[in-house]
C-alpha cells in the first residue's frame, strides 16, 4: 500500500514568505506564524483575515514553507482550498494578494469574495 503525499490547501509565493518573516521580525510579538481565515464581510459575502498566530489550534491546517509557518483556521479550509498567498508591490497596489481557483466573483473593490 502506498501513501500518496497531501496537497497543501495554500501555496506561498518566495515574496509572500519574505514579507511575512519581515512583519513577524518587526511585530515584536511572540507569534508562530500568520494565520489566514474568512469572515462574512462585504457585498460579495466572504473576505480573508490575516494575523500573527501565538499557537496552533489541533485542528489548523499547517504549512511550512520556505521558512514560515501558516495557520489556516478549519473554517477557512473549504474555501482556500488550493489558493495562492502572493505579495505585491508595484505602483497599483502593495499587500498580499490571494489568487483563489475556488472563487466565482469579487466585489467591485476587490474586498470580498464568494465562492
Amino acid at each position: 500500500m502506498t501513501t500518496r503525499e497531501r496537497m497543501a490547501p495554500l501555496t506561498v509565493t518566495e515574496a509572500a514568505a519574505q514579507q511575512i518573516k519581515t512583519l513577524m521580525a518587526r511585530s515584536g510579538k511572540p507569534a508562530i506564524g500568520l494565520r489566514i481565515g474568512v469572515s462574512p464581510k462585504g457585498c460579495s459575502g466572504l473576505s480573508y483575515k490575516m494575523e500573527f498566530a501565538e499557537e496552533r489550534d489541533p485542528l489548523d491546517e499547517v504549512v511550512e514553507t520556505m521558512g514560515v509557518c501558516v495557520l489556516i483556521d478549519p473554517k477557512a479550509t473549504m474555501f482556500i482550498l488550493g489558493t495562492e498567498l502572493d505579495y505585491v508591490a508595484d505602483k497599483m497596489q502593495t499587500g498580499f494578494v490571494f489568487r483563489n481557483p475556488n472563487e466565482k466573483g469579487r466585489c467591485g473593490c476587490g474586498e470580498s469574495f464568494h465562492v
